[in-house]
C-alpha cells in the first residue's frame, strides 16, 4: 500500500475546514422570517394617527388630502418611507412618518388596502373630453404617453407599481400633477416628465377625469 502524500493530506484537511464554514454562510444567506402585515394594529394605528385628515376607513371628506382607501399598499408603504426620509416633501406627513416605523407603515397600509373606496364623480363638462381623451390617449404632439398604460384604464393602477387613481378627489390629483411639474414632489422621475409637458388646462381635465373612474 502506497503513503498518502503529504498534499492529499494538506487538501483533505483543508476541505473539512471548509464544511462548517460553507454551511455558516449559508444559513447566513438564508431568507429572513418576514412577519405579515397586522391589520388589527393598522387599523388602530389609523384610528390614533390618520382618520382626521383622511377620513373614515380612508375615505377622506377633505380634496385636498387622498383617500387612502383600496389603495395598493406596496405604494402606501413607499409613500411613508420616502416622507420619513425627506425625498418626498410635506411638513405635516414629514412629522407623522417620523413616528412610525416600518412595522406600523406596513400593519397602516395593508389595512387601507381592504376598504372600499367611495366613488367620485367628474364635475366640469366643459373639460371632460378632454380629461378622458388624456388619459386613454396622451398627447401625441407633445410625446405624452397615455395615464391608463400604467395606471390601468379604470384607474385601478398595478400593485407595487403604480397607484390606484380612480375615484380620486380632483383637486388633490391636481395638486400632485402641478407639484410633479413644477418640481415640488420629486420623488418619481417618470412623473416629473410627464406632468412637465401639461398645462394648467389639461392638468385640470385629467385630474377631473380620474375623479369618475370605477
Amino acid at each position: 500500500m502506497k503513503p498518502v502524500s503529504t498534499s492529499l493530506i494538506t487538501y483533505l484537511f483543508a476541505a473539512l475546514l471548509a464544511v462548517p464554514a460553507m454551511s455558516q454562510a449559508a444559513g447566513e444567506a438564508a431568507p429572513a422570517n418576514v412577519a405579515k402585515p397586522d391589520t388589527v394594529k393598522g387599523a388602530k394605528t389609523f384610528e390614533a394617527v390618520c382618520v382626521a385628515c383622511h377620513g373614515v376607513g380612508g375615505n377622506s371628506a377633505i380634496a385636498a388630502n387622498p383617500k387612502l382607501s383600496q389603495q395598493h399598499p406596496e405604494y402606501l408603504v413607499k409613500q411613508l418611507q420616502e416622507y420619513k426620509s425627506g425625498k418626498r416633501k410635506n411638513p405635516v406627513m414629514q412629522g407623522i412618518a417620523a413616528t412610525l416605523s416600518d412595522d406600523d407603515m406596513k400593519n397602516v397600509s395593508f389595512w387601507l388596502a381592504t376598504n372600499k373606496i367611495k366613488p367620485g364623480f367628474a364635475k366640469d363638462k366643459a373639460l371632460v373630453t378632454l380629461g378622458e381623451s388624456i388619459y386613454r390617449g396622451g398627447i401625441s404632439d407633445r410625446q405624452v404617453p397615455a395615464c391608463a398604460g400604467c395606471h390601468n384604464p379604470t384607474g385601478a393602477g398595478n400593485p407595487a407599481q403604480y397607484p390606484r387613481l380612480g375615484g380620486q378627489h380632483a383637486e388633490y390629483t391636481a395638486g400632485q400633477l402641478t407639484a410633479f411639474r413644477d418640481g415640488g414632489r420629486n420623488n418619481n422621475l417618470l412623473m416629473n416628465q410627464v406632468a412637465a409637458k401639461l398645462n394648467d388646462r389639461e392638468i385640470r381635465a385629467v385630474a377631473d377625469y380620474i375623479a369618475g373612474l370605477r
